[in-house]
């Protein structure tokens, strides 16, 4: 197996070199005199070189170390200099961030989000990637991803932003032709249209404050996507009824395309959650969108809905 080199030793002996004496490089250091001493021991020990004359006056480089000083100190400059462009990055409001969103949710209410962002911070870049399904956000080098549902433990940190009711809907046509369903077991009856990527498959769950908690196995559905967009026009064609998130359908229900139905009988609502891979050190850019997304996000009609 290849050993690495000693950088911590070498930057040490560019610091002693540079400061004249151990105890003066401990001190640039902050460590020990013991600890300066040691680093230069297992260098001269490991390239069997004598790197400085040692004299009851001081310290003298060698030959040999004046010989590899100008390489030392290369290692040390660019150490520096990476550390202080990670604390730059880390600090300043500038660069990447990569997010990953959920299509429908992304488009209709983080895309608007947007332009005022970007006016905000103009040196910030904004990568998005919109997929409803849950991607790796280490493997895929994301900072965050917003995600809704109901989430189970992982090593991902996960701040929720708000609750969202999940419906049953469909449109005024579709439940003139079949009948408003009043109780769950009236579904057996009904047309389901499915989202794929839901909690529910093709057993809906709801709980009634009175009458308790009741799940419904559902006939065979004609359609089934994995974007919740998609099945709109299903819906309001009168072709089903489907459990749709607030934040979906809302609009439709102002303007009466779609209505609500069995209102008493409430499925677990979800929640939109803004998630991060492990570690809670954060760029401040990336610390910056989240808590705009969460100032915004989290006063929005659909949001907090929950009762």
């Amino acid at each position: 197996m290849r050993r690495l080199p000693d950088f911590d030793a070498w930057a040490t002996f560019a610091t002693v070199a540079r400061e004249g004496s151990f105890a003066q490089a401990a001190k640039a250091m902050g460590v020990s005199q013991a600890t300066v001493s040691k680093a230069i021991t297992r260098l001269e020990t490991s390239t069997k070189i004598t790197l400085f004359h040692r004299t009851s006056r001081g310290i003298s480089l060698t030959e040999s170390g004046y010989g590899v000083l100008e390489s030392a100190n290369d290692l040390l400059n660019i150490g520096e200099e990476v550390e202080a462009n990670i604390k730059e990055q880390s600090e300043s409001l500038r660069g990447l961030i990569r997010i990953s969103s959920p299509m429908s949710f992304g488009i209709s209410h983080l895309a608007p989000l947007l332009p005022n962002f970007m006016e905000q911070y103009p040196d910030i870049e904004v990568d998005i990637q919109f997929n409803d399904e849950q991607v790796d956000l280490v493997t895929g080098r994301f900072d965050f991803s917003l995600r809704i549902a109901n989430l189970v433990d992982s090593s991902l940190l996960a701040r929720q932003v708000c609750p969202i009711r999940i419906l049953l809907v469909g449109s005024p046509a579709y439940f003139e032709k079949q009948g408003i369903p009043q109780h769950p077991s009236d579904l057996v009856k009904h047309k389901a249209l499915l989202y794929a990527y839901d909690d529910y498959g093709a057993n809906w769950r709801f709980n009634h404050a009175k009458e308790g908690e009741y799940t419904q196995a559902l006939p065979p559905s004609s359609l089934k996507v994995n974007n919740g967009d998609a099945l709109q026009p299903a819906l309001k064609r009168g072709l089903g009824l489907a459990l749709q998130p607030d934040f979906l359908v809302g609009e439709a229900l102002q303007t009466g395309e779609l209505i609500q139905v069995m209102p008493d009988w409430k499925v677990a609502p979800v929640a939109l959650y803004i998630v991060t891979p492990p570690g809670r050190l954060r760029p401040a850019r990336v610390k910056a969108f989240i808590e705009y997304l969460v100032e915004h996000l989290s006063t929005a009609p659909w949001a907090n809905q929950v009762k």
